[in-house]
């Protein structure tokens, strides 16, 4: 049992990885008809928890609930990685990364990300409200504006041939690299780092 745990916990290759993520998506399809993605659960949550009249949320929610059930899998599935499996090797990070992420003022890599800005002591500070507050309102205007989240679209979307996940994807990249290497400085500044 100590050897499989031992080779469980250890970082699996792109080329068994990646496979596995992308035969998650026909496996769908063939066993249910079912498309991945996570961005639609916190609609199927909501239409379940309020149900308000609302007309986004007026549909019969209760045949998707197997996509809360498979995030509900994702969320344990993080947790006993974390506390169960967690790899005690230092992270793997190019020396040119940390040499940057180093000038931008984040120099703890220890963790799998880094704690100078995802800490519970960052929370309630303008480093917090930047990056949490409105990075998460960010993420979640950009994936209901682009019709689902990057896992959906660049994963299932790809996959299924539809052009709209090509540009959404081709443009989730884009804004990424736009932010790494044209607004992540200034606004590591603004907020004191």
């Amino acid at each position: 049992m100590d050897q499989f745990i031992e080779w469980i916990s250890q970082p699996w290759p792109w080329y068994v990885a990646g496979p596995m993520i992308g035969l998650t998506v026909p496996a769908l399809l063939i066993v249910g008809n079912k498309t991945f993605g996570i961005s639609s659960s916190l609609r199927h949550i909501c239409a379940a928890c309020v149900p308000a009249g609302i007309p986004f949320f007026t549909y019969n929610w209760k045949k998707e609930v197997w996509n809360l059930l498979f995030v509900l899998g994702v969320a344990i599935g993080g947790f006993l990685a974390t506390n169960f499996l967690a790899n005690p090797n230092t992270i793997v990070i190019s020396e040119a990364t940390q040499t940057d992420l180093a000038a931008l003022g984040i120099t703890n890599f220890s963790d799998l990300m880094p704690s100078d800005i995802f800490s519970w002591e960052t929370i309630f500070t303008a480093k917090g409200l930047l990056f949490f507050v409105f990075g998460g309102f960010l993420v979640g205007f950009g994936t209901r504006y682009a019709g689902g989240c990057t896992s959906g679209h660049a994963i299932m979307g790809i996959s299924s041939l539809q052009w709209q996940s090509v540009v959404a994807t081709i443009f989730f990249m884009i804004g990424g690299f736009f932010m790494t290497h044209m607004l992540l400085g200034p606004l590591m500044k603004l907020v004191g780092f």
